[in-house]
């Protein structure tokens, strides 16, 4: 013991004890670092090219090894807790790993709701004001009937049921911001977005270009006033269809290819 305290005052072999240690933690610490930067790492990547707003399932699921030193940004590395369930953000290429800005819940997704649009259906986008939705009080998940207005050839007005029982997919403001996300701000209602059939949302784009026609969205728990007008009631949805047919044609797409190349041919 009184060997080791003479040893321990001898500053030079004090300082040479220390360089030692040093040089032995830096070696095993630059060792350690080697051995995790280069161990392989299974990771998650995806097998086929998926494109935005598509939910994420196993099958679009393959494993590889890499080093770490090959994971660059922020690379998830558990399918089952960061990404099985997750919807894409963006565009994910296919033998792509998955980063965190690439995934988020379903309800995080820009305009979500357009995820829930069933199959054979698109999206219908209306503009609205304060009164046209009594009073702001059209909701998403609401239901609504859909009446057209308009003047027939006899000059009558007719109003009739287009569409029954709507759900309503979202409300937005003249900026495009969800009328009913925020607690904070009073936002007033520019457009709802629903959900119609194909037929239907072309019946709709064209009586949008029939003069003095009018959509009118109702409530079904509310009814439809008219101002005193002369109005045809026992009109039905069929009769409206013709109607809107007759005043828009629908161009085939190659009868439009025909006309233009026959327009091309004229000017040269």
């Amino acid at each position: 013991m009184k060997k080791l305290k003479q040893i321990l005052a001898n500053k030079n072999t004090v300082t040479v004890i220390g360089v030692i240690l040093g040089v032995l933690v830096l070696y095993f610490f630059y060792n350690w670092r080697v051995s995790q930067a280069t161990s392989p790492v299974r990771v998650p990547y995806a097998l086929q090219a998926i494109d935005p707003r598509k939910e994420i399932t196993s099958d679009m699921i393959g494993y590889l090894e890499i080093s770490q030193s090959a994971m660059k940004g922020n690379v998830l590395t558990n399918a089952n807790t960061q990404i099985l369930g997750m919807y894409s953000q963006t565009n994910i290429p296919a033998g792509s790993l998955f980063y965190a800005s690439q995934v988020v819940r379903k309800e995080d997704l820009p305009d979500s709701f357009l995820i829930d649009i069933e199959e054979g259906y698109v999206a219908y986008d209306f503009d609205v004001d304060i009164r046209s939705t009594y009073g702001n009080s059209m909701y998403p998940g609401n239901y609504v009937d859909v009446y057209f207005k308009g003047e027939d050839d006899a000059g009558l007005i007719m109003i009739g049921k287009l569409i029954e029982n709507v759900k309503i997919l979202a409300v937005k403001d003249s900026s495009g911001r969800h009328v009913f996300e925020s607690t904070t701000e009073d936002r007033a209602p520019s457009q709802i977005i629903f959900q119609v059939t194909n037929e239907m949302h072309m019946l709709l784009r064209k009586a949008e270009y029939i003069r003095n026609a009018e959509i009118i969205l109702v409530p079904t728990n509310a009814s439809l006033e008219v101002d005193g007008e002369t109005v045809k009631t026992n009109v039905t949805s069929e009769t409206i269809k013709e109607y809107i047919n007759s005043k828009a044609t629908t161009i085939d797409e190659d009868v439009k290819l025909d006309t233009e190349e026959n327009q091309e041919e004229t000017e040269q």
